[in-house]
């Protein structure tokens, strides 16, 4: 697991890190092994958003290393082409496994949410009283809410990634064959569309971290 929120003492992650290898993809027993020991769906899922915030965090300072190198390229002298070529392709790939885990962290939050979801709504038929049933279930509208535009949100700032890696991509392959001036003059006038859109991902991004914290902070409430 990730790092988990203060709210789940030391002990209890422990044995939940033990316990993980044990139940491999089956969630339903994962989350149900985790509840054992006193670590339950709300609690996983804070922990997987803060994983996911995180995740955003560290693939906007890769982009922002990106580009960083490929300015450096776009004027680096001929006879350094091929380690240019090498440091950029370097860079791309790291962008890439920085998006790959992005995606992967939000289809985490995904999982925990819809069991946690699915289990609430359930949950809502065993009050007797009409007033606590009525209080969990606004409780569970206003936190549905909260969580669709976070959502969105990390989507969003999902989807802005795609552009960037196939525009990095095909500069990178570019390079690779033609290790000449020409390549860098080519390079040079794509250096600004390739600024805005990584300004574009990082503004979502943002947007998707803030709206993560938020969310975490309610949660927690």
């Amino acid at each position: 697991m990730t790092k988990e929120t203060t709210l789940i003492p030391v002990r209890l992650i422990l044995i939940a890190v033990f316990l993980i290898p044990f139940f491999g993809g089956c969630s339903k027993a994962y989350y149900g092994a985790m509840e054992k020991v006193g670590i339950h769906k709300r609690d996983i899922l804070v922990d997987r958003v803060e994983g996911a915030r995180d995740a955003q965090s560290e693939a906007q300072e890769q982009f922002k290393s990106a580009l960083e190198q490929f300015s450096t390229v776009i004027h680096i002298k001929n006879s350094n082409l091929k380690k240019a070529y090498e440091k950029l392709n370097a860079e791309y790939e790291d962008s890439e496994k920085a998006a790959k885990k992005v995606s992967e962290r939000i289809d985490k939050v995904e999982s925990v949410s819809d069991a946690l979801f699915e289990e609430w709504e359930e949950e809502l038929k065993l009050y007797k009283s009409a007033d606590l049933r009525k209080s969990s279930k606004q409780k569970l509208q206003d936190t549905k809410t909260r969580y669709r535009e976070m959502l969105a949100s990390m989507h969003r700032a999902e989807k802005s990634m795609e552009p960037v890696l196939l525009s990095f991509r095909d500069n990178v392959l570019f390079l690779k064959h033609n290790l000449n001036a020409q390549a860098i003059g080519s390079l040079r006038s794509e250096f600004s569309t390739l600024k805005g859109k990584i300004d574009g991902l990082i503004q979502n991004m943002n947007e998707a971290i803030k709206t993560s914290n938020k969310f975490i902070a309610d949660i927690k409430q």
